[in-house]
C-alpha cells in the first residue's frame, strides 16, 4: 500500500486546475497520468532568457530579452498586413509584429507609455530590429520570473510548452516534504525537482539530475537486492546432475549437439542446484542460441531426482509450442509432460491438477494459470520462467512460493548490455549463451526501399533516390531501382511478388511482418489484414494471418498450418516476435522496418535461420530515412550478434528506450542515462548491498525512508518480499 505522504505525487493529472479528463489523456501519451510522471519529464533543452543585449546589436535569429517602453501601436493599413507595436529603450528601437492580431488584447498587454519585458527570436527587417509574436510579454516587476533559464520539454499533440510549464509549476507547489533517504546529500530530493524545472544556472541542472538519477538507481538496486535476498536465503532442494542416466539419454535425444556455451550454462545451473542453497539465476541468450534446451536439461535433472519442474511461458501459443517440442525429445524417457493454460477447463483441468498433486506429472508447461492457488505440486524442484520480464514481481513470487526450496531459473531472449544487466537484474547470478548451434548459418540481411501500394492490382516502384545498403561505398543520392533482393533480382514491388512466387513454388516458408493490425487514417503503416487480402488473391490458401486480436486457438491453428506447410506465407504482426519456432522458415520480410527498434528487429529476424538452411531477412523501408532509422538498418545489415546489436542500440538510443516498458516490459528509466552514468550505477549497487546487509527488512529510521523511495519509483511489489520473509 502506497504511503499517504506520497499521495500528492500520485494524484491523477486530470484533477489539476486547467487539465480535466480530455487534456489528461494527451498528457498520458506524453509522460503518464500521474503528477509524478509529469515531474519526472526531463527538459530536453533550455532557453536562456537572461541574454539582454543592446537592441541594435542583437544577433539575428537568436533569442534575446529586452526591457522596453511602449511608444506606439500601428494597426495594419490594409488586410493581410501585420499589426506592429513600436518600442524603445536607451539602446534603440524594437518592433513587435503580430499577424491576425486582436488589437484590444494587445493594447491591454502592451499599454502605451508603460514598460514591458519582451523576449523572442530577433529578426532584421531592413535597418530595424523586430520580434514576431514574442514568447514572453511581462511587467518589469516579474523580471526574476521570466529572465531565467526556461526549460523546453518534449511535446505531444494538443500540448504546448506554456501548458506544460504551467502544469509543472502547479504540481511543484504540491510537493510534500519527504524525509531524507540519502546519506548526507548535497541537495535534497524536493530541491532537486525544483531546480530541475526552474534552474537558476547550468550547475543547478547538472546537480539536480545527478541527485534524482542516483535516487532512481539506488531504488532499482534495492528492489533487486530485496528480491534476491528473499529468494536465495532459503535452502534449496539438492539435485544431483550429470551422472544420472536420464540426463545422458536426453542429451543424446536432442536433434543437435550442445554448444560450449550451452554446456557452460548447464554446468553453472547444476553447480547451483547441488549446492544446498536455492538457485536464483538468469539465463540470458541471443535469439536461437538454445536456451530452452538448457532449461530442459535442468528440468530433466529435477525429474531424475524425483522432483517436478514447471516451465512458464508468456502466451498460450508459446506454451503449446514448447510442450510439443519437449514431448518430441522426451518421448522415450518415460517423462510425463502436460500443459496448463486458461484453455484447459472442466474435467481435463481437474485431471491435470489431480495428477500434478499426486506427482504423476513430471513437467508442467503453462502460462499465468500456474499462479493460481489451486495449482498444487507434489514436490516442485525447479521453476523456469521464460521471458521473465513479462511477468510482475508478485506473479513470480506467487510461483516461487509453491515450494520455497524450488530452484528458480529465469530466461530472456533479449540480449542486454552488461551495464543494463546490472541495472535491471542486480545481484542475480547470470549465465550467458552467445554462440548458436554449429549447423545454423548466419542470416543474410538485405535493406531495400518499398512502395506501399502492394494492395493495388499492379504494384510498381518508381525510380528515385534511396540509400543502397548493399554497396558499402554508396553515395548519397544514388538513383537506381532497388538493391538486390533474392538471387540477384532487381526491381520493385512486382519483383517482390515474383520472388515470393518462386520461393513458394520451391517449398520455402516465409514470414511477412506488418506493424499494425488494422488501418488508421492517421498513419501510412501497412495493415496485416490488408496485406493478407492482397496476397491471398495471388497465392490463395497458401497464405495465413496471425495477429494479436485473434483468439489463442485461432493463432495456434494458423501457426500449425504454417508449420505443416499448408500455409507457406504467414502475414503477421509482432505477435511472433519472441519464441515462435518454425525451423524450416527461411525468408522474412519486415515492412516499415525503419519504424522498429533494433531489439525488436533482431527478435523478429530470429524467427528464421533456426534450421540448417540458408535464410534471408529483407528489411523494407518507405520514404526518406531519418538519421536514427538509417543507423538502425545499417547495424542490422552489419551484425547478426544480438549482444553486439544491443551495445550499438545503447549508443544510438540510450537505456530508457531499449529497456522501456513499451518495447520490452522492463521498467523505464526516468532520470538515469546509460552508459553515461554506469559509475553511479556501480556505486548504487554497492550502497544497496551495504544497506541490506545491515538492515535486511529496512526497519531502521533510514530504512523506513528508503521504503518511501521504493514506493516513489513504483517498486511497491518488493515490499511483499520484506513481509514474506
Amino acid at each position: 500500500m502506497r504511503p499517504n505522504l506520497l499521495y500528492p505525487l500520485f494524484t491523477d493529472l486530470q484533477y489539476l486546475k486547467g487539465i480535466g479528463p480530455a487534456l489528461s489523456k494527451r498528457f498520458e501519451k506524453l509522460c503518464g497520468h500521474k503528477v509524478w510522471d509529469l515531474l519526472s519529464l526531463k527538459p530536453t533543452s533550455f532557453i536562456d532568457r537572461r541574454i539582454c543585449p543592446p537592441i541594435m546589436t542583437a544577433p539575428e535569429g537568436e533569442i534575446a530579452s529586452f526591457e522596453v517602453e511602449i511608444e506606439q501601436h500601428k494597426p495594419p493599413p490594409k488586410k493581410g498586413l501585420p499589426y506592429r507595436v513600436l518600442c524603445r529603450n536607451e539602446s534603440g528601437f524594437l518592433n513587435l509584429v503580430f499577424f491576425h492580431a486582436y488589437p484590444d488584447s494587445l493594447l491591454k498587454s502592451l499599454p502605451v507609455g508603460e514598460k514591458r519585458i519582451v523576449s523572442g527570436v530577433v529578426e532584421n527587417f531592413g535597418e530595424q530590429k523586430q520580434i514576431s509574436h514574442p514568447d514572453i510579454i511581462a511587467k518589469p516587476e516579474d523580471r526574476e520570473k521570466v529572465l531565467r533559464l526556461e526549460p523546453q520539454y518534449p511535446l505531444s499533440a494538443g500540448i504546448t510548452q506554456k501548458k506544460i510549464r504551467a502544469t509543472i509549476s502547479q504540481s511543484l507547489a504540491t510537493l510534500p516534504d519527504l524525509p531524507e533517504w540519502q546519506d548526507s546529500p548535497q541537495l535534497g530530493f524536493k530541491d532537486a525537482l525544483l531546480e530541475l524545472h526552474s534552474p537558476e544556472n547550468e550547475d543547478d541542472i547538472e546537480g539536480s539530475l545527478q541527485r534524482l538519477a542516483y535516487d532512481e538507481l539506488l531504488a532499482g538496486q534495492l528492489a533487486q537486492g530485496l528480491v534476491y535476498q528473499q529468494t536465495t536465503k532459503k535452502s534449496g532442494a539438492k539435485i544431483q546432475p550429470r551422472q544420472e542416466n536420464l540426463i545422458e539419454k536426453l542429451i543424446t535425444a536432442l536433434p543437435f549437439k550442445l554448444t560450449s556455451g550451452q554446456d557452460k550454462a548447464i554446468d553453472e545451473i547444476f553447480t547451483d542446484m547441488q549446492s544446498g542453497n536455492r538457485m536464483f539465476r538468469l539465463l540470458q541468450g541471443d535469439v536461437g542460441c538454445g536456451k530452452t534446451a538448457v532449461a530442459l536439461v535442468a528440468m530433466v535433472a529435477a525429474v531424475a531426482n524425483k522432483k517436478q519442474a514447471v516451465l512458464m511461458m508468456p502466451t498460450t501459443l508459446l506454451a503449446t509450442q514448447q510442450l510439443n517440442w519437449i514431448k518430441s525429445v522426451t518421448q522415450n524417457l518415460d517423462i510425463r509432460t502436460e500443459l496448463l493454460t486458461g484453455n484447459e477447463k472442466g474435467a481435463k483441468r481437474a485431471d491435470i491438477l489431480k495428477n500434478l498433486k499426486s506427482g504423476e506429472i513430471d513437467i508442467l508447461v503453462g502460462t499465468h494459470a500456474l499462479f493460481q492457488d489451486w495449482v498444487e505440486f507434489a514436490d516442485l524442484g525447479l521453476i523456469v520462467i521464460d521471458e521473465q520480464h513479462r511477468f510482475g514481481v508478485l506473479q513470480r513470487l506467487k510461483l516461487s512460493q509453491k515450494n520455497e526450496q524450488a530452484h528458480i531459473l529465469l530466461m530472456t531472449a533479449t540480449p542486454i548490455p552488461r551495464t543494463l544487466t546490472i541495472a535491471f537484474f542486480g545481484e542475480m547470478d547470470i549465465s550467458r549463451i552467445t554462440e548458436k548451434p554449429a549447423e545454423r548459418l548466419p542470416i543474410e540481411t538485405l535493406v531495400m526501399p518499398f512502395n506501399q501500394s502492394t494492395t493495388s492490382p499492379n504494384p510498381s516502384y518508381k525510380e528515385g533516390k534511396y540509400k543502397d545498403f548493399s554497396n558499402p561505398s554508396y553515395e548519397e543520392g544514388d538513383t537506381r531501382k532497388t538493391s538486390p533482393l533474392i538471387g540477384g533480382i532487381e526491381g520493385g514491388n512486382d519483383k517482390i511478388i515474383s520472388a515470393l512466387r518462386r520461393a513458394i513454388s520451391n517449398g520455402e516458408k516465409i514470414f511477412w511482418i506488418c506493424p499494425l493490425v488494422s488501418e488508421s487514417e492517421k498513419t501510412d503503416l501497412a495493415a496485416a489484414e490488408e496485406r493478407y487480402k492482397f496476397f491471398s488473391k495471388i497465392f490463395g490458401n497458401k497464405v495465413g494471418l496471425v495477429h494479436g486480436k485473434m483468439k489463442e486457438q485461432q493463432k495456434n491453428e494458423v501457426l500449425q498450418k504454417f508449420i505443416n506447410g499448408e500455409h507457406q506465407l504467414l502475414i503477421a504482426t509482432t505477435v511472433i516476435e519472441v519464441g515462435i519456432d518454425v525451423r524450416d522458415a527461411t525468408i522474412m520480410f519486415i515492412e516499415h522496418a525503419e519504424r522498429f527498434g533494433l531489439s525488436q528487429l533482431h527478435q523478429l529476424r530470429g524467427r528464421v535461420g533456426r534450421g540448417d538452411k540458408k535464410s534471408t531477412c529483407i528489411l523494407l523501408y518507405a520514404g526518406k530515412l531519418g538519421q536514427a532509422s538509417e543507423e538502425r538498418l545499417k547495424v542490422m545489415k552489419k551484425y547478426n550478434d544480438g549482444f553486439k546489436i544491443a551495445e550499438e542500440d545503447l549508443k544510438i538510443r540510450g537505456a530508457g528506450e531499449i529497456m522501456g516498458t513499451r518495447q520490452s516490459g522492463f521498467k523505464e528509466f526516468k532520470f538515469a542515462e546509460m552508459p553515461e552514468q554506469q559509475e553511479d550505477l556501480f556505486q548504487a549497487r554497492e550502497e544497496a548491498r551495504k544497506i541490506l546487509q545491515s538492515d535486511p527488512k529496512l526497519l531502521s529510521a533510514r530504512g523506513k525512508n528508503l521504503r518511501l523511495l521504493l514506493s516513489l519509483f513504483e517498486y511497491d511489489e518488493t515490499m511483499e518480499y520484506i513481509s514474506a520473509g
